[in-house]
């Protein structure tokens, strides 16, 4: 290995940089704990109205609400305005998530499509069994899908509770689990919970939807247009007697997701610089337009609607829904109830059972080619925390029940969604009291990660820092002008120094359109590489951010001792360009648009680029590596 391409110690570390430009507020928003926690005081909140003023609350959500336009209009009471209207726009959000599942997440190697489905299918299965085992031959039989669908954000937000130690990629894996869910779910819903159907609106409906799919097609992208067009179908759906819920769901998955292109950021670029030489009015509009659609609809609606689903829509239906009287005659007849015993060991029980069983017989079948992305504990915790039911649950609920059995139900879903968290913490906390590697085995597993990075480390050709054969990769795309490059600088060379084990290796991406002096600056680099100086270069660039110019970067080598004759000759060298043009297409084939981009192991690094996030995504790639070195 010659010096052109490594440096076996790295510099002193510097001042550690951490990220501002989040507020508290924001960070809250962000986090599934908080929608949790709004979630269980809207909770708190309906038992203590119901339980207060029993009368005073079942008046006010039977309130009637008409709107109305000429001689056409709808009327609902306001629970049912929850149920049908908001939680539409609730299954919009699903949808969304789902979309973005297929397109960017796990599931976009549909070869892994096989395991959560299995899962998925497995999760619902079970517990309708369970369910169907107490009841089956009653009237209550009716209600056996009220046993079977996890609530996602209120599950997630339980594990970030209670499952601290538990792998970052459960998340991951529970939410492709769960999408699987909430689709089947809805299926059910428009299949076996929908009242008489009446054919005309029904066909009205299915008209409408075909006019989306064609509005789609033809490139429309006003969202004034989808909103007035899934109104209608929506109000065709609720005359027809289909649950209206589905056109929600149906919305979202329509919406498609990408990760923003070089191409699109560039042209949006050109399209701002217009409108700063002439800012008029048409200009600005036309900046807009390109800046928004640099950007997916998904990516974008999911930044507008999701806090407003986890943090307004999902709380107001608990507030509406999961009010129950919880006096000493309604908790012994509830306990002794079929409909509460089969709801509640149908999650408890059934819920991780399906999960765990499925998942095994998917790897078992597969012979171990497909199995979960995390260890078996994992699973039995992510298993367990998805026996939280409640908002599809609470749905399909009042869709099936009424009077004592649908208090009676409600009552178990609460109960489950108490449970299964510490049903979860349990297990976490089991798993840390065994050895060192069995726990990383039983949390980690075993499965190939997807690798995100199109084009491997080439220790021939890349500029390596740190031991050759180090277990993790961090590879960063950099550009020397870019200011928040220079802010992670200082968080690598700290990792570099604390960490030990990590090799870290630097590719070109200049920002031609933002940053004038970028590709000259990775010139200068490749210039400086060609003496052996690629790392004093690199170093010292980032340090001096404002003195990229021509005369500037002469002076950076031979402050630095270069021979100035041969870098003002391989600055300009067509093999260096060359060099730099590879590094920007391995990024472009990696999904790779801005800087810097971070990738561990070859996977892409998402989160923020702090000294925790990074370090946290380390240490999991080192654990995981340890596990896949043993395995071998």
């Amino acid at each position: 290995m010659t010096a052109r391409h490594r440096e076996s110690t790295p510099p002193p570390a510097r001042t550690v940089w951490a990220p501002t430009s989040t507020t508290p507020l924001r960070a809250f928003l962000r986090t599934e704990t908080g929608s949790a926690i709004i979630l269980l005081a809207a909770i708190l909140t309906a038992l203590a109205w119901a339980n207060a003023a029993p009368a005073t609350y079942e008046q006010f959500w039977r309130t009637p609400l008409s709107i109305t336009a000429g001689g056409f209009g709808v009327s609902q009471d306001l629970r049912q305005w929850v149920n049908t209207g908001l939680m539409t726009f609730f299954f919009f959000v699903v949808g969304l998530e789902a979309r973005r599942e297929f397109d960017m997440g796990e599931l976009r190697d549909r070869r892994r499509l096989a395991l959560p489905l299995a899962a998925g299918a497995g999760g619902m299965i079970v517990p309708v069994v369970i369910y169907l085992g107490f009841n089956a031959g009653t009237p209550a039989a009716h209600g056996w899908g009220a046993a079977m669908s996890t609530d996602t954000a209120f599950a997630l937000g339980m594990l970030a509770l209670f499952g601290s130690h538990l792998p970052a990629r459960l998340r991951t894996y529970l939410l492709t689990v769960t999408v699987v869910d909430d689709l089947l779910a809805l299926a059910v819903i428009a299949i076996f919970y929908s009242e008489h159907v009446t054919p005309l609106p029904l066909l009205t409906a299915v008209a409408v939807f075909i006019v989306i799919l064609t509005v789609r097609a033809l490139g429309v992208r006003h969202g004034s247009v989808y909103a007035l067009l899934g109104a209608a179908a929506w109000v065709a759906l609720l005359r027809s007697g289909v649950e209206p819920v589905i056109i929600g769901l149906a919305m979202g998955l329509l919406t498609y997701a990408s990760p923003a292109s070089r191409g699109d950021l560039e042209r949006a670029t050109d399209l701002f610089r217009l409108f700063r030489e002439q800012p008029t009015p048409a200009l600005a509009r036309s900046a807009q337009g390109g800046l928004t659609s640099a950007i997916s609809p998904n990516e974008r609606l999911q930044q507008l609607y999701h806090p407003w689903a986890s943090y307004v829509v999902v709380p107001l239906f608990a507030l509406s829904n999961a009010g129950i009287t919880l006096g000493g005659g309604f908790l012994a007849q509830a306990l002794a109830s079929p409909i509460t015993l089969g709801i509640l060991l149908a999650y408890t029980v059934g819920k991780p059972a399906g999960i765990i069983a499925s998942s095994w017989l998917v790897t078992l079948l597969s012979r171990g080619r497909v199995r979960p992305p995390v260890g078996w504990a994992a699973v039995t915790a992510g298993g367990a925390i998805a026996g939280i039911g409640f908002t599809v649950s609470l749905l399909i609920a009042t869709l099936a029940f009424d009077g004592p059995q649908l208090q009676q139900a409600k009552f178990a879903i609460l109960a489950a969604a108490l449970c299964a968290p510490v049903i979860t913490w349990a297990v976490a906390r089991a798993t840390t009291l065994l050895p060192v590697r069995l726990r990383i085995r039983a949390l980690l597993g075993t499965a190939d990660t997807i690798v995100d990075l199109a084009a491997p480390v080439d220790p021939d050709r890349d500029h390596l820092r740190g031991p050759a054969d180090a277990p993790v990769t961090v590879i960063e795309y950099g550009d020397f002008e870019c200011p928040y490059c220079g802010q992670a600088e200082p968080v690598v060379r700290r990792l570099l120094a604390d960490l030990g084990d990590v090799r870290y290796v630097w590719r070109h991406l200049p920002l031609t359109d933002v940053h004038p002096f970028a590709q000259l600056a990775a010139q200068a680099g490749e210039a400086a590489a060609a003496q052996g100086a690629f790392w004093q270069m690199h170093d010292r660039l980032l340090a001096h951010q404002d003195r990229l110019r021509p005369p500037d970067l002469i002076d950076h080598a031979r402050d630095l001792g270069l021979d100035v004759g041969r870098f003002r000759a391989d600055l300009h060298d067509q093999a260096t360009t060359a060099r730099i043009a590879e590094d920007v297409d391995s990024a472009d084939v990696s999904g790779v648009a801005g800087t810097p981009t971070f990738f561990v192991n070859g996977r892409r690094h998402h989160g923020a680029f702090d000294l925790d996030s990074l370090s946290s995504a380390i240490r999991s790639a080192r654990a995981r590596a340890g596990l896949d070195h043993r395995q071998g």
